[in-house]
């Protein structure tokens, strides 16, 4: 059985794809996501998602929380649009994160929770993925777990396991663009 580490950036984004990969390996959680802002909000998604690990009998992995060095990754980009050059930097650092995880911790693979929503681009994700991978020497799993069905049914799981369901991506920049809408 492969160990496959799975980039999580919230609870309700992880169920349908350890629903998916569970079958495949064993699975381990890596939750590094140091763009979510506030400090509280970031709180709140890592309760759930330590909850819903527990609940799953599921190993999780936690980087330090260090949103100065997001801040400063993505300096410069503050208006630019959702799904612009500042997601595609927030994409990679997160990335290389779970790619040198997978790599120390021997995982044939790794892969992310960000496919699952239907507002992030999986070609990009797929092709940064690849770029990291090679460059960390691991595989990158290019899963697109949006497809068949696996939003509606990340959100109908997370409903009926009463997960809090965030409404912004998670950077201040996201937050700032949806008050404004």
């Amino acid at each position: 059985m492969i160990r496959i580490l799975l980039h999580v950036c919230c609870a309700p984004c992880a169920t349908y794809p350890f629903e998916i990969l569970k079958s495949e390996g064993k699975v381990t959680g890596y939750f590094a996501n140091p763009n979510i802002q506030p400090a509280e909000e970031y709180g709140k998604r890592m309760e759930e998602v330590r909850r819903f690990f527990s609940q799953a009998g599921l190993e999780l992995i936690e980087e330090p929380y260090d949103p100065i060095a997001w801040n400063e990754s993505v300096k410069g980009l503050e208006n630019e649009p959702e799904g612009g050059k500042r997601c595609e930097i927030c994409f990679r650092l997160r990335l290389e994160k779970a790619a040198k995880a997978a790599k120390q911790l021997g995982c044939e693979c790794f892969t992310t929770t960000l496919t699952v929503s239907r507002y992030k681009n999986s070609r990009l994700i797929h092709r940064i993925g690849d770029e990291v991978a090679q460059e960390i020497g691991v595989s990158f799993r290019k899963d697109d777990f949006k497809k068949k069905g696996g939003y509606d049914r990340s959100i109908k799981l997370s409903r009926e396991l009463g997960f809090y369901m965030q409404d912004y991506c998670g950077c201040l920049f996201s937050l700032r663009d949806r008050r404004r809408k």
